[in-house]
């Protein structure tokens, strides 16, 4: 009757070997609510739940990680394990992490190093931002405040930029391929010079579009620069890695892409100002030498004007020379004339004769006395004579 019996250690035995040798419960991932959570000597004892069922938990080395909060969503990785001695069943956990950077971060550093393999992060398949944008391409959600923003600080810097939106969703089933679909379709618009991949912040699962291979694909093969500026600047994306340029936050996308055109004014106003300068210098240069040149020409033209002014004053002078000869030989001629009857031959011949007294010319009868003697001078000669009446 006792051969029929077995004990409760081989029957715990006998289960934990069950436990054990299931491999569909070994080396597996389990997400779930934590309902509570307790630390012993370095050891977690916890509890998952979910809408339907619980799980005990156990995780060795419990320090060596961050303490979850009741009530959150985590992942935890380990295998089903049934203590014999205590005929108990639990989870054994080797790590644990919150759920939203559990699988899916797992997935994003898989899909990671495929692409890196593939060289899609390689320097030398990305393009340079181009320096002076006339057009952006943004692939973003229509609403909220990432469009604003990008809107705002490019019109800032630059008012003259154009902004074409394609509009796609951000996040949820289908947010991939609209993404996607945005970059194919600006690659091909020959009216973009770059584009920008845009959302704001959010969880892993938020931001899982941008983690998707068909945009890391997308990405890849565009053939424009691509700026991708997706969630915080704790965030990283797979479209960060592949893109040609990756921005902390969309606004700062914006202030990367939009050249500042009032720096670009501040340029052309110090441009003008050193051509200014360098013509004001050269028109100084020539001034100078245009006023040796005149002084040259001026000293020429003196010369010259000297030299015919001398010309013509000489001629001048002459020709006044001969009007004053003229007038002189006239006034001449006149004096000759009046002089000729003024002279004493003439005079003689006429009759008239010079009396003289002690050599003393008598010009009136009252200069000479009765009986006085008395000189007359003719032309021939002189006689004296004795005043008799």
């Amino acid at each position: 009757m006792s051969e029929s019996y077995i004990s409760v250690s081989q029957v715990n035995m006998y289960l934990k070997s069950i436990f054990e040798a299931e491999i569909m419960l070994q080396n597996i991932c389990v997400y779930g609510e934590v309902s509570s959570y307790n630390i012993s000597n370095g050891i977690a004892y916890f509890n998952l739940k979910d809408e339907s069922g619980m799980l005990n938990c156990v995780l060795f080395g419990a320090n060596n990680f961050q303490a979850p909060n009741i009530g959150d969503m985590v992942l935890v990785k380990g295998s089903m394990s049934y203590y014999a001695k205590g005929g108990k069943l639990s989870f054994n956990a080797v790590t644990i992490m919150p759920y939203g950077r559990g699988l899916l971060y797992e997935k994003f550093l898989q899909l990671k190093a495929e692409l890196e393999a593939k060289g899609y992060f390689d320097p030398s398949h990305k393009k340079p931002i181009p320096v002076k944008v006339k057009r952006i391409g943004v692939v973003s959600s229509e609403t909220g405040a990432v469009i604003r923003d990008i809107i705002d600080v490019t019109h800032r810097r630059n008012n003259t930029i154009d902004i074409i939106l394609y509009p796609v969703k951000v996040q949820g089933v289908g947010a991939d391929k609209e993404i996607a679909a945005g970059i194919d379709f600006f690659s091909k618009y020959n009216d973009v010079d770059v584009v920008i991949v845009a959302r704001g912040g959010g969880s892993m699962e938020d931001l899982e579009p941008f983690n998707s291979e068909i945009v890391a694909n997308a990405t890849y093969r565009c053939e424009k620069p691509i700026v991708s500026a997706v969630g915080h600047e704790t965030d990283f994306t797979i479209i960060d890695f592949v893109s040609d340029l990756r921005a902390p936050t969309p606004s700062a996308a914006a202030e990367i892409v939009a050249w500042d055109k009032s720096l670009e004014i501040e340029n052309i106003r110090s441009y003008i100002y050193s051509i200014d300068k360098m013509l004001a210098s050269k028109l100084n240069i020539l001034s100078k030498d245009i006023d040796i040149f005149v002084q040259k020409l001026d000293n020429c033209a003196k010369g010259v004007a000297d030299s015919c002014y001398n010309s013509v004053s000489r001629v001048v002078d002459k020709l006044s020379f001969d009007k004053i000869l003229n007038n002189n030989i006239v006034e001449l001629d006149k004096l000759s004339l009046t002089l000729n009857n003024y002279n004493p031959n003439k005079l003689s011949h006429m009759g008239y004769s010079k009396v003289l007294q002690n050599n003393i010319n008598i010009t009136s009868i009252n200069s000479v006395d009765f009986n006085q003697d008395v000189q007359i001078s003719f032309i021939d000669g002189n006689i004296k004579c004795k005043i008799s009446e």
